[in-house]
């Protein structure tokens, strides 16, 4: 179940490594966000996981059948993370936008909170890398 390659060893990285993202998230928003309350902090840790998972499961897809283009495991992964993140921006934009501004002061390029697609784009592909690595891709991970 757990053999390379193996849709299972996919889906596992990818939580394992989306939790250990979501963890640090979950660890460091008080100091970028001090008014971060518990349910954003628990969000973050939930919803990295969830990423890293829909990465994993989405490896079996190599090739576009209706624009008939391959799809190699950075872009699958980088699209998925930027994705998600840009959905997150939608549901908690007012904690998002808080955090920028933290950071970066207000009225800077930084300042909005759509940046976060691009840090989704990063994770994904880092999270993509290791659940191909070890995990294998395509139609292999699931024909047992």
């Amino acid at each position: 179940m757990f053999e390379k390659p193996s849709l299972m060893m996919r889906i596992a990285i990818g939580k394992v490594i989306g939790f250990l993202f979501g963890l640090a998230g979950f660890m460091l928003l008080p100091y970028f966000l001090p008014d971060a309350g518990w349910l954003l902090r628990w969000g973050i840790l939930l919803w990295y996981t969830t990423v890293g998972a829909f990465i994993g499961v989405f490896g079996v897809v190599t090739y576009h059948p209706v624009l008939k283009l391959p799809m190699p495991w950075w872009f699958r992964s980088s699209l998925i993370g930027a994705w998600m993140n840009f959905v997150l921006v939608f549901f908690a934009y007012d904690a998002m936008a808080a955090m920028m501004v933290s950071l970066f002061g207000e009225g800077g390029v930084l300042s909005s909170p759509f940046w976060f697609t691009v840090e989704g784009a990063i994770i994904g592909l880092i999270i993509g890398y290791f659940a191909t690595v070890f995990g294998g891709e395509g139609i292999e991970t699931v024909g047992r």
